[in-house]
């Protein structure tokens, strides 16, 4: 350890920390000993952000570590801080250590200086403070796998000798932990969150599926939530908990009902069978009659578990009549149920809907019930507050959405220009035909912007037949530099009249990921071949939004390359969802992952694979 008056020893100005120069670092170090308690949280604030920071470490960092052990063991307050600043600044992965680069990773001198001053901070493992002595075993444990045989031996005896005889059960819990990091678990006691350490240890150690008995002491001993001192990695045993049992979905599901049951501590219950929902496929009705059950011990507001019921919804062929129930039971007062009846289907949801609601609430309601009744509704939003996605959601109305001509008429003439190239798409759609209409139409396909121009011409052509106008405009995109960036669903509209444009797109299959897939979704489209089109589609299909635009586009041209097959095996049978879903997401239209999937199998089956 090195003292506060050695700090000048050490030229901090020719050192870094996350924010540069490293020549504050002596005064926030003296910081640690201020009397003043204002002046002792602000040093320790600031150090947890300089010389480390969001996980890294620095130049400077190494050379902190031998005045931050003396400040551990004699500052004037906020000393399992410090020890926990240590911990975390060691933090490495055990496949870093002997690697080419270790040794010029700051992270290898934080843990050199660490080791060295260690035998200086195990005093702090029987601190009359319990607190003080887990962030002690946190610094053991940072280090563990780099301690030299003798020191090795000395920490492991002092923390079995925690471990057998500390009064704190959390202290006990701890060593057991530490111990296990070097590979040498303990038998557990009839103490409870010893139990519970000694199962997560067996967990890591075998994997999954866990055994009956650990499942058990999971779901007994972790209903409350455990100690939350965070780890060197800044995890808590919670979270390493959670981790553990999201590998193992029967084992998470049976804990998350159990914790449910027991009353929902800390929402853990509700928490855990979220994040088996994200991890695994195959488990949203499980997990919605879980949420279903957690919902009453929600104490805090029920909104956020009620987005997540609505995000996972629609995945349910037919949701039952109490989930629906409970639903409709909220969603006069929350957004999330109503979003929720809406996904479910339910035709009471039409009765709740309103011009305020928001937008993309209506837009969701046109997907997925389409009904005249909810025309009047987004006429009066788009009057007020022009939203694209409810501009975008009208042609699936039918017939009855023509009553919105006026409106989106408006946001062609007014409208940002996202605003404008929606509602030409629409007009174009709707297929209503008028002099005013072609007369704005026709003013659009002269703007300036290039999409809007794209989206004027199709809709004229759509209306009219007149392909010569689009034409002219597809052209001029596709010929222009650097690189268009144009919409894959635009250009086949023309149908036979744009072949002569195919010349122009087969150059465009070599571009860029984007633009590349629209090319050869449209060359195939316009061409009826294939030919060109398929190894390009086939090369870009992948867990991916374009990939699954891709695998759409394949899809339609009847030909699947044998080379593909195992890539559509692995998307089609992947026990983990492959494109990420976010319960808390704004956007509609369904479930990626679930569209991948299905059309995985559906082109195997097709194929006869």
């Amino acid at each position: 350890m090195r003292s506060p008056d050695e700090l000048d020893q050490v030229d901090w100005a020719e050192l870094s920390h996350a924010y540069g120069s490293a020549e504050d670092v002596p005064e926030l170090i003296r910081g640690l000993y201020a009397s003043e308690p204002a002046a002792l949280d602000e040093a320790v604030y600031e150090l947890f952000g300089t010389v480390y920071h969001q996980g890294d470490v620095y130049a400077a960092s190494g050379p902190a570590v031998p005045f931050l052990a003396h400040a551990a063991r004699h500052g004037a307050g906020r000393r399992v801080d410090v020890l926990l600043l240590l911990a975390m600044m060691a933090d490495h992965e055990p496949g870093q250590v002997g690697s080419a680069r270790w040794g010029r990773n700051p992270v290898s001198g934080v843990c050199a200086e660490l080791c060295r001053v260690l035998p200086d901070l195990l005093p702090c493992l029987t601190d009359a403070d319990p607190e003080l002595r887990q962030a002690a075993l946190r610094v053991v444990a940072a280090v563990a796998d780099l301690l030299p045989p003798d020191l090795a031996a000395d920490v492991t005896a002092r923390i079995g000798e925690l471990f057998e005889n500390d009064p704190v059960p959390e202290v006990r819990a701890d060593a057991l932990l530490t111990l296990g990091a070097p590979g040498r678990p303990k038998s557990a006691s009839d103490v409870p969150e010893v139990r519970l350490a000694a199962a997560v240890l067996a967990a890591e150690l075998d994997g999954p599926p866990y055994p009956p008995e650990l499942v058990e002491t999971f779901a007994v001993e972790g209903a409350r939530p455990p100690w939350d001192m965070p780890w060197a990695n800044g995890r808590t045993l919670d979270n390493r908990l959670t981790r553990l049992l999201a590998r193992d979905p029967d084992a998470a599901l049976a804990v998350a009902a159990r914790w449910i049951a027991a009353g929902d501590q800390g929402t853990r219950g509700t928490w855990l069978a979220e994040r088996t929902v994200e991890t695994w496929r195959d488990r949203e009705l499980e997990v919605l009659d879980l949420l279903l059950a957690a919902l009453p011990h929600q104490r805090d507001g029920i909104s956020a578990h009620l987005r997540t019921i609505a995000h996972w919804i629609e995945r349910l062929p037919a949701p039952n009549a109490t989930l629906r129930d409970t639903l409709f039971a909220h969603a006069a007062t929350d957004p999330s149920a109503l979003l929720g009846l809406v996904r479910a289907r339910d035709p009471r949801a039409l009765d709740l809907l309103s011009p305020h609601s928001d937008p993309q609430l209506l837009a969701e309601a046109a997907r997925l019930m389409p009904s005249g009744r909810l025309v009047p509704l987004i006429r009066r939003r788009l009057a007020t507050a022009p939203d694209l996605h409810l501009i975008a959601a009208l042609p699936a109305l039918g017939e009855s959405a023509r009553a919105a001509v006026p409106e989106l008429l408006d946001c062609l003439r007014k409208g940002t220009s996202y605003l404008a190239v929606a509602a030409a798409r629409a007009l174009g759609q709707l297929g209503t035909v008028g002099p005013e209409l072609l007369d704005h139409l026709a003013t659009a396909a002269r703007s300036e912007d290039s999409s809007l121009r794209i989206a004027a011409t199709v809709a004229r052509h759509r209306l009219t037949g007149d392909a010569a106008p689009a034409l002219a405009a597809f052209r001029e995109l596709l010929t222009s530099s650097p690189q268009p960036r144009w919409c894959a669903d635009e250009l086949p509209s023309l149908g036979l009249a744009a072949a002569p444009l195919l010349p122009l797109l087969e150059p465009l299959l070599t571009a860029r990921d984007y633009i590349r897939f629209a090319a050869a979704d449209a060359h195939h489209r316009l061409s009826g071949s294939p030919t060109l089109a398929t190894p390009v589609l086939a090369d870009l299909v992948a867990p991916t939004d374009l990939g699954l635009s891709a695998l759409r586009s394949l899809a339609t041209t009847g030909h699947l390359p044998d080379s593909l097959r195992p890539t559509l095996r692995a998307l089609a049978f992947s026990p983990h969802p492959l494109i990420p879903d976010d319960p808390l997401a704004s956007t509609g239209g369904g479930h990626a992952d679930h569209q991948l999937r299905t059309l995985a199998l559906d082109l195997l089956a097709g194929q006869g694979s």
